[in-house]
């Protein structure tokens, strides 16, 4: 079905830190670039995939780490607003961008559109210990958790402690400058606890998590747009059947799904916080008490947002540019069976879910349908362009996982 778009207002995808292999953005610049909409990107340089798209109309180099001052970020966007001379929607693909648009919507206004929401919403949702207390606060089911603010606070905590249980980076915007973990990370006894909470400082930035044990969990994403009202103008469910690292971190593999129960839960709480724009969340259901448990919230497009796509053709990054630009955002009802592959990291994350036995109940025998992360038909070069960059640090850290997992050690990569 034809999306009548605003081929005069065009996109610009903003995402801060050194992160070249991004499918989640190639797939921003296609999904608007189809509908004649104008395209532009931050790039960490000239030779990322998604400066090889043939639907980016320019590609601005500006290679940041995500801890620059936000002044200076701000500034820099404001720069590249003056260079594309005219209205343009902001695309954020990451925490930091998505906070910084919120915190400094006053100067951002004039030359971009984004979502209007309370500024610092975006960095409480972001942050482990501000969705654990808004999930506390409305009755949404999340993962028991504590916040310790010293060693000896952790072992405390470890005398009575479950394990295993995971530790993850309190607050996202830690996790490029001074990690205390390199991604969640599942830690099996006390002793192990403790080794590694001496590499923690005196105030150690983490979480400690109940560990949902994926025997008896299900991993389900949503992905959605919510307007001015906190409305959902498209709101998708769906099942996340492997990730790389393996049951952690970026989505593999996953299938769209309808889930009643799920959108509803998350369509109140959105309403209760007074959220405006792009959602990407994870869930775990947990069997043992039939709960949906929110583990992350992005308040921002999310990588694998092109998994869902509605009968009319609605993704959630259309929604956005047709509700930012005055537009009705056409109805419609998401296409159940449809999976989506992320063909760089799918392979080894294949390997290692057979090796485990693990399997997602709900996950349809057959696709209706596949969407590739990174080839695309009428967009080869992105594709090409992943290849030739993937493949040696791909190799370096499937090596360093390997030998992660060869030692042993009281920890390691889990969700």
């Amino acid at each position: 079905m034809p999306v009548d778009a605003d081929r005069n207002v065009p996109g610009l995808i903003v995402k801060f830190g050194d992160y070249p292999l991004h499918h989640g953005g190639v797939g921003a610049i296609r999904s608007l670039g189809r509908l004649g909409i104008p395209m532009y990107a931050i790039t960490e340089d000239r030779y990322t995939p998604a400066a090889a798209s043939r639907y980016l109309r320019r590609a601005f180099v500006w290679p940041t780490r995500g801890t620059e001052e936000p002044e200076c970020l701000v500034e820099g966007l404001l720069r590249i607003g003056r260079r594309i001379g005219r209205p343009t929607v902001l695309v954020p693909t990451d925490e930091e961008a998505a906070v910084l648009i919120a915190e400094y919507q006053g100067e951002l206004a004039g030359p971009f559109l984004f979502p209007r929401v309370d500024a610092k919403l975006p960095r409480r949702l972001a942050s482990k210990q501000g969705l654990h207390e808004l999930c506390v606060e409305h009755g949404i089911p999340s993962p028991a958790a504590a916040f310790p603010r010293s060693y000896e606070d952790i072992a405390a905590f470890a005398e009575t402690a479950r394990f295993p249980l995971v530790a993850k980076n309190r607050e996202a915007f830690v996790r490029r400058s001074r990690p205390a973990v390199n991604g969640t990370t599942r830690i099996q006894n006390r002793a192990g606890l403790l080794a590694l909470a001496r590499g923690w400082g005196e105030q150690p930035g983490v979480i400690l998590q109940e560990y949902l044990p994926r025997e008896e969990a299900e991993d389900w994403i949503v992905h959605a747009y919510f307007d001015a009202d906190s409305t959902p103008l498209a709101l998708f469910t769906g099942v996340k059947v492997r990730s790389w690292p393996p049951h952690a971190g970026m989505t593999a593999n996953a299938y769209v799904v309808d889930n009643p129960e799920l959108a509803d839960l998350v369509a109140r709480f959105i309403k209760q916080i007074g959220f405006t724009g792009v959602i990407d969340l994870d869930l775990r259901f947990d069997r043992r008490d039939g709960a949906y448990k929110l583990l992350d919230f992005n308040p921002r497009m999310g990588a694998q947002f092109r998994l869902f796509e509605s009968e009319s053709g609605i993704d959630v990054v259309r929604a956005l540019h047709l509700d930012l630009t005055g537009r009705a955002v056409p109805k419609g009802a998401q296409q159940p069976g449809r999976r989506y592959v992320v063909e760089n990291i799918d392979l080894p994350a294949l390997l290692a879910y057979r090796r485990s036995g693990y399997t997602t109940p709900h996950a349809p025998l057959r696709a209706s349908g596949t969407e590739l992360a990174w080839l695309a038909g009428d967009d080869l070069r992105p594709f090409f362009t992943m290849l030739a960059r993937f493949v040696r640090p791909g190799a370096k850290h499937l090596y360093q996982l390997w030998r992660t997992n060869r030692r042993g050690s009281g920890a390691g990569w889990t969700a």
